[in-house]
């Protein structure tokens, strides 16, 4: 299949495929679009099960940080990248120096940050070989309690459209992945009185969330038979498909990960179904906004304040989709893309 006809291309501006003999290296960078400014996403690592799986992550992924990056209101465009490896036992110091090579190559086109098995330390490595990086220690840092915050504020908009009040006392949460984010966004949850049900591939931090937050442990498999108000999909993507949806009675769908809808199909599946579906891009853009600050050289005061936006942005969305009678997702990208369109008609000039 020829790469310009994959279905997730989306008229990506470039797509670099990275091959490093002598560390093993395999990654791929996509840059979708910089009609915003420098396309800037993170690098993420995964043993992904063919080179197929990567390029339709990759795509995906950077496509969503075009529209994150446009609807947060940064002057940034979109990219992706992913590292094909074992995070377990394929990092070296050698990798992340030829991987930093490729990402100069590009010259600022594309800025990459931590995502998924990548590490501040990882991108500490990949700077002593480019200057295009942002979430570096000692500088913006670790973007997860910004995602998290966001994440849970995105929740509380959506609670006022799909429940009532945007209090979430009582509220019953089913949160599928416990990492950095996840966790700090089921405290943030817990603070407020919710009823939380919990999994995780690491059962210490299953452990964790039981003890210090009141959770209730579920396992990964039972997750989505839980009786609850909001499923928080805060691992891997896909977990929304047709064999999940006959199971999850939720009457919200709001978490941190990315690509969360199998398909763009699955959008109006869910409205159809009367769930209302925070768009991922959307609720989980603390973290580039978060590394925006050190990019575009924000204040954290104002960071912070465009963090606390995401719950207005959505807001709208759900407003707009209600009166239009639309699914929450496909508002989202036609919202980002009036966005896109204006600063392209305004460079014109």
């Amino acid at each position: 299949m020829s790469l310009f006809e994959h279905k997730e291309f989306d008229n990506h501006e470039e797509v670099v495929f990275c091959h490093d003999k002598a560390t093993g290296l395999k990654a791929i960078i996509a840059v979708h679009d910089t009609t915003m400014g420098p396309s800037l996403g993170g690098t993420r690592m995964w043993n992904y099960a063919s080179s197929e799986d990567a390029l339709t992550d990759v795509l995906r992924l950077s496509r969503g940080m075009t529209y994150k990056s446009a609807l947060a209101g940064l002057p940034l465009g979109g990219g992706k990248a992913v590292i094909i490896g074992d995070a377990k036992k394929d990092k070296s110091e050698a990798l992340f120096k030829a991987y930093g090579r490729f990402v100069d190559s590009l010259g600022g086109t594309y800025i990459t940050a931590e995502d998924v098995n990548i590490r501040t330390s990882d991108i500490e490595i990949v700077a002593t070989q480019t200057r295009y990086v942002a979430g570096t220690e000692g500088k913006a840092g670790d973007p997860s309690p910004h995602t998290a915050l966001g994440t849970y504020l995105g929740l509380k908009a959506a609670a006022k459209h799909a429940l009532g009040s945007e209090d979430l006392k009582g509220i019953r949460i089913a949160v599928q992945g416990l990492g950095a984010v996840g966790y700090d966004f089921a405290e943030y949850c817990a603070k407020d009185g919710a009823e939380l049900f919990v999994c995780d591939v690491n059962q210490e931090s299953v452990d964790r969330a039981v003890t210090k937050l009141g959770a209730t442990a579920v396992s990964i498999e039972d997750i989505y038979d839980v009786e609850c108000d909001v499923y928080a999909p805060c691992a891997l993507g896909a977990t929304v498909n047709d064999d999940t949806l006959k199971r999850i009675k939720a009457k919200i769908i709001a978490g941190s990960a990315n690509n969360q809808l199998a398909t763009p199909a699955h959008d109006k599946i869910v409205k159809d179904m009367g769930i209302l579906y925070a768009p991922d891009y959307v609720i989980n853009a603390g973290g580039v906004i978060h590394v925006c600050s050190e990019a575009a050289s924000f204040s954290m005061e104002e960071t912070a304040a465009r963090v606390r936006n995401i719950y207005n942005t959505l807001d709208k969305i759900f407003t707009r989709a209600t009166e239009e009678n639309r699914p929450t997702g496909e508002i989202a990208d036609e919202m980002a893309r009036e966005i896109l369109a204006a600063k392209a008609a305004e460079r014109s000039l």
